[in-house]
C-alpha cells in the first residue's frame, strides 16, 4: 500500500494542506498513522476522492481545488456512482495496464495493492478513454457468492 505525506496527498487533490488537515480531523478521508503520531494517506483515498470528484487523478497532477465528496460509507456502497447506477459492489484503482488485441481490451486496475482484470471492448475503451495511471471503478456483478474452506484432517 503506498502511504503519501500529507502535503504530497493534498497537491495530488489540488486543496491546501490545512484543508486537509481539516479533512482528517472530521474523519472525511481516512489515513493511517505512523508510531510517531504523524498522518499518512492512502494511495487509495487520493483515488477514491478523485474519482468521486469526477477527475481523472493521472501521474499526481492536482486539476482543481474543490470540497471533498463525502466519505463512502464503511458498508463499501461504492465511489459515487450510487447515484447513477445500481451497482454498489465498486472497486476504485488506478489503470495500470492496458492492452488491446483486436476488438477485446484487458484493462487492469490496481485497487488497494491487488490486481482487478477485466476484458472489455475496444469501442469501449476508447469511449472511455482510458490511460495508464488514471482512476477508474470496476463495477462487480455476481450472480451468487460461494464461500469455500479447506477440509479440516480430523485425528
Amino acid at each position: 500500500m503506498e502511504l503519501l505525506h500529507v502535503p504530497e496527498a493534498a497537491r495530488e487533490l489540488g486543496v491546501s494542506y490545512p484543508t486537509l488537515k481539516q479533512w482528517i480531523y472530521k474523519r472525511k478521508i481516512k489515513t493511517v498513522t505512523t508510531p510517531g503520531g504523524h498522518h499518512r494517506v492512502p494511495r487509495s483515498e487520493i483515488d477514491r476522492l478523485l474519482f468521486q470528484r469526477g477527475e481523472r487523478g493521472q501521474g499526481g497532477k492536482a486539476t482543481s481545488a474543490a470540497q471533498p465528496a463525502p466519505a463512502a460509507p464503511i458498508s463499501g456502497t461504492g465511489a459515487g456512482l450510487e447515484h447513477v447506477i445500481s451497482g454498489r459492489n465498486q472497486l476504485v484503482g488506478r489503470i495500470v495496464k492496458l492492452q488491446t488485441v483486436g476488438l477485446l481490451t484487458k484493462v487492469v486496475l490496481d485497487v488497494g495493492g491487488q490486481s482487478v482484470t477485466s476484458i472489455i471492448t475496444s469501442d469501449a475503451s476508447r469511449d472511455l478513454d482510458l490511460k495508464v495511471g488514471e482512476t477508474a471503478a470496476a463495477l462487480i456483478k455476481a450472480t451468487e457468492v460461494m464461500i469455500i474452506r479447506p477440509l479440516q484432517r480430523r485425528p
